[in-house]
C-alpha cells in the first residue's frame, strides 16, 4: 500500500501546485489551457482505443453502459450532487465543472495497464516501481490539468488510492481473473470515455460521459460472451 500512498500524496502535490498557478491565471489563459488538456485527452483516448482487437466487445460494453447509465441517470445525479455540495463555495453553475474535472482526471490517471499490473506487481510480489514511475506521472500531469480545470482534480487522489489500494490489497483473489485480453479490453473502453472526455472539452460534443462508465462493468460479461460465441 506504500506505493499507492506515495500516487496520491504525487497527485495532491501536482494538484496544489496547479493550483496556486492558477490563482494567476487570466481566464482567457485558462479558456486555452483547457482547449489544449481537451486536444491531449483526445490523443491518450486514442491511443487507449487503437489497442482494440475485437471492437465487438468495445461496441457491446459501451452501449450496454449508456442503456444503464442513461436509466440510472448517473450523469444527472453526479452533477445536481456536486453542485449541492458546492453551491455554498463556489459561485452558481461550478458544480459540474468541479464533477468533469474529477472525473476527467480520474480516467485519465487511472484506467491504463499501468495501473492495474502495477498494483498487481505491488499486491502480488511486492514489486513497487511501476507505481512509483506512475506517480511522477500523475504528478507532472496534474499541475495543468489543476491549473486548467480547478480543484475537481485533486479529488482523483482520493479515488487512485481507493481503486489502486483495492487492486493491491485484493491483487491475490482477483489475480486469476484478470487476463491481459480482458486488461486490454477495459483499458480500450475506458479510453473511449477518455476521448468522449476530450471532445467535451474541446466543446465539440456535450457528451453525458458519466453515463458511459457502467460500460466498464459489462466488459467481462461481454468478453466471455463473445469467447462462448467463439469470437
Amino acid at each position: 500500500m506504500f506505493a499507492v500512498i506515495v500516487n496520491t500524496i504525487a497527485i495532491l502535490i501536482g494538484s496544489a501546485i496547479g493550483l496556486f498557478l492558477r490563482k494567476g491565471i487570466p481566464e482567457s489563459l485558462a479558456a486555452a489551457m483547457m482547449k489544449g488538456l481537451g486536444l491531449c485527452t483526445v490523443v491518450i483516448g486514442l491511443q487507449g482505443t487503437l489497442q482494440e482487437k475485437n471492437i465487438l466487445i468495445l461496441i457491446l460494453s459501451t452501449i450496454i453502459g449508456i442503456v444503464i447509465g442513461e436509466w440510472l441517470d448517473i450523469d444527472g445525479r453526479v452533477n445536481r450532487g456536486a453542485e449541492r455540495l458546492t453551491s455554498r463555495f463556489t459561485g452558481e453553475g461550478q458544480g459540474a465543472k468541479i464533477a468533469q474535472a474529477f472525473v476527467t482526471s480520474c480516467l485519465i490517471m487511472n484506467v491504463g495497464a499501468m495501473t492495474i499490473v502495477g498494483s498487481l506487481d505491488a499486491g502480488l510480489r511486492g514489486a513497487f516501481g511501476m507505481l512509483y514511475t506512475k506517480s511522477l506521472l500523475d504528478m507532472i500531469a496534474g499541475i495543468p490539468m489543476t491549473a486548467a480545470m480547478g480543484i475537481g482534480v485533486m479529488g482523483s487522489a482520493l479515488f487512485t488510492l481507493v481503486f489502486q489500494g483495492s487492486i493491491v490489497l485484493l491483487a491475490e483473489f482477483i489475480a486469476p481473473y484478470l487476463s491481459e485480453t480482458l486488461i486490454t479490453e477495459l483499458v480500450c473502453t475506458g479510453s473511449l470515455m477518455i476521448l468522449a472526455l476530450g471532445l467535451n472539452m474541446l466543446e465539440l460534443t456535450k457528451l453525458k460521459v458519466l453515463n458511459y462508465l457502467p460500460g466498464l462493468l459489462a466488459v467481462p460479461f461481454v468478453l466471455k460472451l463473445m469467447q462462448a460465441l467463439g469470437f
